[in-house]
C-alpha cells in the first residue's frame, strides 16, 4: 500500500466506507528483458545480440602492437562510422592479445565486428557478422559503406 497511501487513493467499499486501494505492479524490468534476450540469442561463443537491442552497432577490434598505421586507420574508421550514425565500441587495449580481444568480442555479442590489423598491409579490414557467421575481407576504402549496409543503416 506504499504508493496508494502516498497518492491518497481511496474507494468506497461495499458498506460505503472509504478504504485505501490495494495496488499491484507487474512489469518486466530491464534486467529481466536483458536476461531473456541473452537466453535466446546466444551460441557456444557468447551472446548474439539482435541489432535492435545491441549495446553498439559495431565492435571495432584493433590488433597490432604499437602500429601507428593500424591505430590511425581504426580511429579514422570509427569516426567515419559514427559520422554515418552508427555507435562504435572500440577495443584498442594495449598489452592484450588479438585472441583475447576476439574472444571478448564474441562474448559481448555485438552483431558486427570489424578487425583492423594485419590485413591492413594488404589494404583490407575484416568484417565479421556474428549472426551469419561470416568473415569477409573488405577494402579499407569501401569498409564504411559495407558496414553501414550490413548494419541496415
Amino acid at each position: 500500500r506504499k504508493y496508494a497511501d502516498k497518492l491518497g487513493l481511496q474507494v468506497l467499499d461495499q458498506n460505503g466506507k472509504q478504504v485505501t486501494v490495494t495496488m499491484g505492479s507487474y512489469g518486466i524490468g530491464v534486467s529481466r528483458a536483458v536476461a531473456a534476450v541473452a537466453e535466446v540469442f546466444n551460441d557456444e561463443l557468447g551472446l548474439k545480440w539482435p541489432r535492435a537491442v545491441a549495446p553498439a552497432d559495431v565492435h571495432l577490434v584493433v590488433t597490432g602492437k604499437n602500429d601507428d598505421a593500424i591505430t590511425q586507420a581504426a580511429e579514422s574508421l570509427a569516426r567515419d562510422l559514427e559520422g554515418r550514425g552508427l555507435e562504435v565500441l572500440i577495443d584498442d587495449r594495449n598489452g592484450v592479445s588479438p585472441g583475447v580481444k576476439f574472444k571478448d568480442a564474441e562474448l559481448i555479442g555485438i552483431p558486427t565486428v570489424v578487425v583492423v590489423g594485419k590485413s591492413l598491409s594488404e589494404g583490407n579490414v575484416e568484417v565479421r557478422d556474428r549472426h551469419a557467421g561470416t568473415n569477409t575481407a573488405v577494402p579499407v576504402g569501401s569498409a564504411v559503406d559495407a558496414v553501414v549496409a550490413l548494419c541496415g543503416s
